[in-house]
């Protein structure tokens, strides 16, 4: 067990930093006399939550809780006892990701693996101070709340209802204008009907990128107060990489409309508006959060909904408004 719990300072740091010794490490083939009789050999004052059970690789293949080890025949052997569907923590993951394992399944421990599976250690809930938990469940909530719900808040269904409702009226307003914007091209549709084909791409490009950008803000935004110097680099930074998203999935998209439709002007039409699309999602994934933010409103639960019913808006404009221009 750590000497000083982490600090909120730390957040960021690579759990594999804080991770201890697993204290207690079993084969499945063992049984639970022998695990008591290493148990025996630990110092008196070792805590030991789980029992770690690894393969002849060291790689992490189940658990055993102090519980079963107690419980059971000592003539029992481990592999028959332990737990199989084991949660893990990543061996990459931060401070930040580790503790929200504890707000999110509260454990008292969890193993820390590698990509193959091999245990590293384990980390324990000690580990962490108060103010980190805190900021670990203000981060899981925050990631639900992005698409208007609230993740641990226990509800009636009526209570449900009242919570995801008056967002998902963000979606429905979108959907009606979507619908109102693709009346007024519908004869250019019937003219040009291979353009209704690439709707559902051109639209799930954009939700899908002003999500990532509306995620990454509201974790910069957790410090509280907006820095507007740094509001600014995240927009230039936002605008440079969604450019850059935006020509890598234009580009595909149009090859491959021009491959499968054999039309150029198709292609153009994509090309264009998939980038100024993904631009402007980019934007308001970042502008949005930091504006609710700015005027003391909690941006989670609001931003999402909006930002997506606003990318919908935007890129049915854009993609319309370029057709209408080139053909």
């Amino acid at each position: 067990m750590p000497d000083t719990p982490i600090s909120q300072d730390r957040l960021y740091d690579p759990i594999l930093a804080h991770v201890r010794p697993a204290p207690l490490i079993l084969k499945p083939d063992e049984t639970l006399a022998d695990a008591l009789e290493k148990a025996r050999a630990l110092p008196s004052t070792q805590i030991i939550l789980y029992c770690y059970v690894v393969d002849e690789r060291n790689r992490l293949v189940g658990i055993v809780p102090i519980r079963r080890l107690l419980t059971n025949p000592a003539e029992s052997r481990i592999a028959d006892i332990m737990i199989t569907d084991v949660v893990a923590i990543p061996s990459w993951a931060t401070v930040l990701v580790a503790a929200e394992y504890f707000v999110n399944r509260r454990f008292l421990a969890f193993p820390v693996v590698e990509a193959d599976g091999t245990l590293v250690g384990v980390v324990d809930v000690t580990s962490f101070t108060e103010e980190v938990l805190a900021l670990a469940k203000q981060s899981f909530e925050g990631i639900f709340q992005i698409i208007g719900i609230h993740a641990t808040r226990a509800l009636t269904p009526w209570s449900s209802y009242k919570d995801r409702f008056p967002w998902l009226l963000c979606n429905v307003g979108a959907g009606l204008l979507c619908a109102f914007i693709l009346s007024r091209y519908e004869e250019m549709l019937g003219i040009a009907v291979v353009l209704a084909l690439f709707i559902p791409v051109v639209l799930a490009l954009a939700e899908s990128v002003s999500i990532q950008s509306v995620t990454l803000t509201l974790q910069n935004l957790q410090s509280g107060k907006v820095q507007w110097r740094a509001l600014f680099r995240s927009v230039v930074n936002e605008a440079v990489t969604a450019l850059m998203l935006g020509i890598s999935c234009s580009a595909l998209i149009g090859l491959t409309a021009l491959a499968w439709q054999r039309n150029l002007v198709v292609a153009g039409v994509l090309t264009a508006a998939i980038t100024a699309s993904m631009v402007t999602a980019c934007l308001l994934g970042v502008v949005l959060p930091t504006g609710l933010r700015a005027l003391k409103a909690d941006p989670k639960i609001a931003a999402g909904p909006i930002v997506l019913a606003l990318t919908d808006v935007a890129t049915l404009v854009f993609y319309f408004s370029v057709a209408a221009m080139l053909l």
